[in-house]
């Protein structure tokens, strides 16, 4: 599986943004897919999962409420809708495939850089 993230920018606090995943390969829909990020300086960290039939989704605590994760199969995209940004939300932000919700991934795409600014 091949990832290529989008939709990444600079934004103002409070502001939105919608990143979204294009997957290649034809086993796209037997994985979940997640959205990690990395702030500068810090370690990457979960941010949102989607199972494959998208009836099971987990979000991190610091983004629940704001952000959305949603897939379209017959697309083999995966979307993140990130409302209410807060400047804490920057970091580079990277889609994964992985074979659970909770697994870790086994597939990376590149990342996006997301800004918010104060």
């Amino acid at each position: 599986v091949q990832l290529q993230a989008s939709g990444g920018g600079l934004v103002q606090a409070g502001g939105s943004l919608r990143l979204s995943c294009a997957a290649s390969g034809r086993t796209f829909s037997r994985y979940a897919m997640g959205w990690f990020r990395q702030a500068p300086g810090k370690e990457r960290e979960f941010v949102a999962a989607i199972s494959w039939s998208g009836t099971s989704i987990r979000y991190a605590e610091s983004v629940k409420g704001r952000f959305i994760i949603s897939r379209d199969n017959a697309k083999n995209t995966v979307n993140l809708q990130m409302n209410s940004l807060k400047p804490e939300d920057t970091a580079i932000y990277y889609c994964a495939a992985q074979r659970g919700v909770g697994n870790p991934p086994d597939y990376w795409g590149q990342g996006t850089q997301v800004t918010v600014s104060s």
